[in-house]
Order: C-alpha cells, then structure tokens, then sequence
C-alpha cells in the first residue's frame, strides 16, 4: 500500500516553497567552546562549510601521531540540535568518533600522551538536524522538489528537508597545548544523495563522512 496518494503528493508540493525557505541552520562561533575567542568569520569560504575559522601558519607534516580527544556533544544555551532526542546526539558523537579516528589513522600513529610531533585534536558536536522520512526522498522525484534540489546541489548547498551536522574542530600541538587552529564546520550531503535521505540521522552521519575527509585533506 502506497504510503503517499495524489492529493497528498500534491498537498507535499504546495508546502514545498514554504520548507525551502526555512530550510538548514546558520551556525554560529559557539559561546561555550574553548576557541571561541579566536574564531572569526571566514570570508574566504564560499561554500558556507566553514563559516567560522581561526589558523596559524603550521608545517603538518612535521606530525606524524596524533590523539583524539572523546568526541564531546556540545550543552551551551547556543547549541543547534533543536528537538533532536538525546540518544541521537551520543549516537552521532559515538559515529563521529569512529570515523574521524579511522580517517586520522590512515595518516598519523594514534598516541596517548604528548609527544613531540603529535597533534591533539578536540571534536565538539555543536548541532545536528535530522532528515524528515519519506517527505525528504519524495521531494527528489517531484517537479519543484527535483528543481529545487538540482539548484541546491550547484550551489553545493542543502538538499530539501536533508538533515546536518554542525561541529567545532581544534587542533593543538600537543607537547605545548599550543592552538595550531580551529574552525566551525557545517556538512551535509549532496542534495540528490538519496541513499542519505533514508533514515533520519542518515544525512548527518554523511555530513560526518564528509568532514572527516575534508579534515584529512587540510593535514596533508
């Protein structure tokens, strides 16, 4: 039995121009994160992935270890994760974890302690948005929603009613505690991702994929 019946699709595409523009989450430099006071506005990111960002001129590949601080979810009073359900937040911080340990690994040696040549890096989940089911992956094949979302995804920006993720990244050497830099990262998946617009964290788990490979690549 089909879930959406015409008039309800035809309700869906009546709302669609509504949702759009309320769509995504501005994130901001977050008050409560120990780098607060450096971040600045980064004009130079076009793609609002980074809109946040503080750095110092650093040799990266002078570091061959690294350690990875337990992802932490973030409880300022300017957290972003709106009515998102406690479990989700720690589920997504466990994922987060996970990948962003298992990108780090294909370039540094995990360590524990400081060292020379180590990098500490501190990942706070600032925000999250989940994906709306069904409505989100409907929104892909109807008329306004596929046109929407084929604008959003040359733009690079958020598909409709896509969920996100929203996070802080500090990285300091670890022997001196020195910040090398720290940035604000907002991620989330291509807009005809489809895969990643099944199952409500789905779109912010992609986002984490994403963020992990952008980091690695800056560390290079």
């Amino acid at each position: 039995m089909h879930t959406f019946t015409r008039a309800s699709r035809l309700a869906v595409l009546a709302f669609l121009p509504t949702l759009a523009g309320c769509a995504g989450v501005t994130p901001v430099s977050y008050s409560g994160v120990a780098s607060s006071s450096y971040l600045a506005p980064n004009p130079s990111d076009t793609s609002g992935h980074i809109p946040y960002r503080y750095a110092s001129t650093v040799a990266w590949r002078a570091y061959d270890k690294v350690i990875v601080e337990p992802v932490v979810v973030y409880r300022g009073p300017d957290q972003q994760f709106g009515d998102m359900v406690e479990e989700d937040k720690l589920s997504l911080a466990r994922y987060m974890q996970t990948r962003f340990t298992e990108k780090l690994l294909s370039r540094f040696t995990l360590a524990t302690r400081p060292a020379p040549n180590t990098l500490r890096i501190r990942l706070t989940l600032t925000g999250a948005v989940t994906t709306t089911p069904v409505i989100s992956t409907l929104s892909r094949f109807d008329m306004a929603g596929a046109v929407y979302n084929g604008v959003q995804t040359a733009r690079d920006r958020e598909g409709l009613l896509t969920g996100s993720v929203i996070y802080t990244v500090e990285i300091f050497d670890a022997p001196t505690s020195r910040l090398l830099t720290a940035f604000v990262s907002k991620q989330y998946p291509s807009a005809y991702n489809i895969g990643a617009s099944i199952g409500k964290l789905a779109a912010a788990q992609t986002g984490i994929d994403k963020g992990a490979d952008a980091l690695m690549a800056q560390l290079r």
